[in-house]
């Protein structure tokens, strides 16, 4: 299949069922008597529209998610301290400047590649693809992970305002397979939002899945190059702005058989205005 001349692509997002039940991750083997409700159970095939046409409308702050430039100087990638010392200032710089924060703090980051989806052979940092309509924090784990950050000053920052950006690249290469989609918060009610518990061993967090709506407007930016980073929104502390943008990579029906493994990296920020 080919891109649609009039700007989008028909592809499948992964929704999850809003039955009732509850909707728990688990980052163990959980015990065999409890019964799972996994998310992403409720593919829908729908139009995806090419965003390129629309590059300098989007804002983080309606839309939920923009594409900016970014420097493409650090190729350290296989390396952790690296990224640490000196990738996080590049990412720290490229949220100020967009967003206008008086301060912007990493506090981790993922590598995406394709690999085994069985829990003990992802770590914290080297993680699989994601096939899934979500969004990363809600309002009970974002002011938690402040406060897992910050343990001292976090009463005194959740009284300001915070908003959580991810910023998204590929690695080394031009992505030809996997691409990133976003939800257009405008098209997004809260209660199409819904609460899935992430299970670890030690602790329980919690993210938003999303259930379909046919008002949602999906949008996508094919053949990013590592010169270009998404800002993403995944939370936000006051209603007046966009919050929890839903998104998801997808299989692309218009990639090359031979395309290239995508590869990228997600790094997740607290901004305070």
């Amino acid at each position: 299949m080919t891109q649609d001349k009039e700007g989008f692509i028909r592809a499948t997002i992964n929704y999850s069922l809003d039955n009732g039940a509850p909707l728990d991750y688990y980052f163990y083997e959980p015990n065999p008597a409890i019964k799972l409700n996994p998310p992403g159970t409720d593919p829908h095939e729908l139009n995806i529209f090419n965003g390129w046409s629309r590059l300098n409308q989007f804002s983080h702050d309606k839309e939920g998610f923009e594409l900016k430039p970014i420097a493409n100087s650090f190729d350290q990638f296989d390396d952790d301290d690296a990224i640490k010392n000196s990738f996080y200032p590049l990412i720290i710089e490229f949220v100020k400047m967009h967003t206008q924060a008086k301060r912007v703090e990493v506090f981790d980051h993922t590598i995406r590649k394709p690999m085994s989806e069985d829990l003990k052979d992802q770590t914290d940092i080297q993680r699989p693809i994601v096939q899934l309509a979500h969004c990363d924090y809600t309002p009970k784990s974002a002011p938690q992970r402040v406060r897992e950050v910050f343990p001292i000053d976090a009463d005194r920052l959740i009284q300001s305002r915070i908003a959580f950006f991810n910023v998204w690249k590929p690695l080394y290469r031009t992505v030809e397979e996997f691409p990133l989609a976003m939800c257009d918060e405008t098209t997004a009610d809260e209660e199409d939002k819904l609460i899935m518990e992430l299970k670890y061993s030690d602790r329980t967090g919690e993210i938003f899945v999303f259930r379909y709506s046919p008002k949602h407007r999906w949008y996508y930016f094919p053949r990013m190059t590592p010169d270009q980073a998404l800002l993403l929104k995944t939370y936000e502390s006051e209603s007046k702005h966009a919050n929890s943008m839903g998104h998801s990579a997808f299989e692309d029906p218009s990639s090359p058989i031979n395309a290239p493994t995508r590869e990228s990296i997600e790094v997740r920020t607290m901004a305070f205005f």
